[in-house]
């Protein structure tokens, strides 16, 4: 019988998916108000895209020295309320037919703020509210609200918009960011020793040192920003691919889509049995084991052009690098002294936040001179380098969880 959660980590938990999900139905509504309403074409779209993802680089930093200093879940009701605030205007732009491409971007712009200070606050509280040993399910549940919302997000907000209309999608998201708000309200968090007054730039650079130096985080932190390069050369080359090569409808490309936020969520049921079947290290490993597995896959439709491999390869992408990130955050929390959980979420935040620009920049160029099928291989070569970092490092040696630092 499993010892139960405490209850201001459940709160946590389902403010975790009202957040999530606020965040997916307008990350996909606010695109296809944009080309139905605005007639937005691609620079426009990209324009949007863009800048949701600046507070990843601009912003995680800072609340995560934020984060280290004063109360996490009163940072987090602050970020979500600067979210439930933004949902509310795009909402009144829709309805008073002041929609613009410019206040679509800096709407969006602010409610990704709220999603950059989840990503770092979070798994900083964390370990405050939850005993060492129920950790990884802790992180398990965390992991399934999120990929509950990736999975189911954007079908809602897409279903919304063409039954009822742009602003039912935006009444919903607003709906369930107050909903988040209202948990953290009600959310205790044990109070902490006030941090030593120290220069913001000193503290930084003693996470990111830290996080270098260290035998467990240095590996990790570089197979994020490797996974995050693959990912998004893959991304940069794959719809256009299967449309000219696998010959998919759009229905098709969104159904083999889909299957990794499927991945997703089966991965996150699975994780706690991965976790308690192998040493923890060895558990580890199943993330970058999926992801080149998964790669493979999507090569091998060159040889066979099959939205089936597609979707399979997907469907891997989702299920094991979530084994990854449940186990990776637990054993960062576990590492990673309490007074610092917060900037170093932030460091590994901000360096996978900054290779997707890289990867997404780099799949391009290859896509344009030696067209999508280059992307593939360039892709599965990174996912291979990815096994090879996480393989050789010393993590494969972890059988348990190392002991907590203070």
């Amino acid at each position: 019988m499993h010892a139960p959660l405490p209850p201001h980590f459940t709160r946590l938990a389902w403010a975790n998916l009202a957040a999530q999900s606020a965040e997916q139905l307008s990350l996909a509504a606010v695109p296809l108000v944009a080309v139905l309403m605005l007639g937005a074409g691609p620079g426009e779209i990209g324009l949007l895209a863009a800048l949701q993802t600046l507070p990843f680089l601009l912003m995680a930093i800072p609340l995560g020295l934020l984060a280290d200093r004063v109360s996490r879940s009163r940072l987090m009701v602050a970020a979500e309320s600067l979210r439930a605030l933004s949902l509310l205007a795009l909402l009144a732009m829709v309805l008073t037919g002041r929609l613009s491409i410019a206040g679509l971007a800096l709407l969006g712009l602010a409610g990704a703020v709220g999603t950059v200070c989840f990503s770092v606050a979070a798994p900083a509280l964390v370990p405050a509210i939850v005993p060492r040993t129920l950790l990884a399910r802790a992180n398990g549940r965390l992991e399934l609200a999120r990929s509950m919302a990736y999975a189911g997000g954007p079908a809602l907000a897409g279903a919304l918009v063409a039954w009822a209309g742009a602003p039912a999608a935006f009444v919903l998201a607003a709906l369930l960011s107050a909903s988040a708000i209202s948990l953290l309200l009600r959310l205790s968090e044990p109070a902490r020793a006030p941090a030593a007054a120290r220069h913001p730039l000193l503290e930084v650079r003693d996470g990111a040192q830290f996080v270098w130096r260290h035998p467990f985080l240095r590996p990790m932190i570089l197979a994020g920003m490797i996974s995050n390069i693959s990912w998004f050369v893959l991304q940069a080359a794959y719809v256009p691919y299967a449309v000219r090569v696998l010959g998919l409808t759009p229905q098709g490309v969104g159904l083999t889509l889909g299957c990794y936020g499927a991945g997703m969520v089966v991965g996150s049921l699975l994780a706690p049995h991965v976790v308690a079947a192998l040493p923890f290290g060895r558990a580890m490993q199943a993330g970058p084991a999926s992801s080149l597995l998964a790669a493979l896959s999507l090569v091998a439709t060159l040889a066979v052009p099959s939205g089936a491999l597609a979707a399979l390869g997907f469907f891997l992408f989702g299920a094991g690098p979530i084994v990854w990130s449940i186990t990776s955050a637990t054993l960062r929390q576990s590492i990673t002294p309490h007074a610092a959980l917060g900037r170093i979420s932030a460091v590994f935040l901000t360096a996978n936040a900054g290779s997707r620009p890289l990867g997404a920049a780099l799949g391009g160029l290859v896509g344009a001179l030696w067209g999508e099928a280059a992307c593939l291989w360039l892709s599965l070569a990174g996912f291979a380098l990815l096994a090879c970092v996480v393989f050789s490092s010393r993590l494969h040696a972890l059988r348990q969880l190392p002991e907590p630092v203070g």
